[in-house]
């Protein structure tokens, strides 16, 4: 598949910056094809591990038969949104994937499910989080491997890059 260039390519975030998107969002949203051919997007904690998208979820459900029905799906994660009324703007930065989302099972869903552990409950015990992913049998793997990745910010971040470039 073809997927489509930015329009605005100069607002085009590096493959390293959106990867650091990914790394620090605390939530993304998967968008995937629903019930009835109807879109369905929902709001979901994840880890970026292995490049790779992590989710987990209950073993099933509308977005479970969604994946499982039609696996292409898409995943934004926006880590900046700071509305500036008096411009009639925000200044945004924000990460759109696509990819093919599948169940995943063994230890790479041992190793991602840990990762997550390590992400959200960073203040908790090693041996804690360890014991904790381990003991939870009734969630659910999903992956999504990336076959498209773009992140974009507001051009005035953009222009505060060049702009900080300049100053000696």
């Amino acid at each position: 598949m073809q997927f489509r260039t930015m329009r605005r390519s100069r607002q085009l975030l590096s493959k390293e910056e959106s990867e650091a998107v990914l790394k620090r969002g605390s939530h993304g949203v998967l968008a995937c094809l629903g019930d009835g051919d109807y879109p369905y997007a929902v709001p979901l904690n994840y880890v970026y591990y292995e490049e790779k998208i992590f989710l987990h979820s209950a073993r099933e459900g509308h977005k479970v038969d969604a994946i499982l029905r039609h696996p292409k799906v898409c995943f934004t994660v926006v880590d900046e949104d700071t509305i500036v009324a008096a411009q009639y703007t925000s200044y945004f930065r924000s990460v759109i994937v696509f990819g093919q989302a599948s169940v995943v099972e063994g230890l790479l869903w041992e190793k991602a499910f840990l990762a997550m552990a390590d992400k959200y409950c960073a203040s908790q015990p090693v041996a804690q989080r360890i014991e904790k992913t381990k003991a939870c049998s009734q969630t659910l793997g999903i992956v999504i491997e990336i076959e498209h990745c773009t992140g974009k910010e507001a051009i005035e971040f953009v222009q505060a890059k060049t702009d900080t470039a300049l100053v000696p």
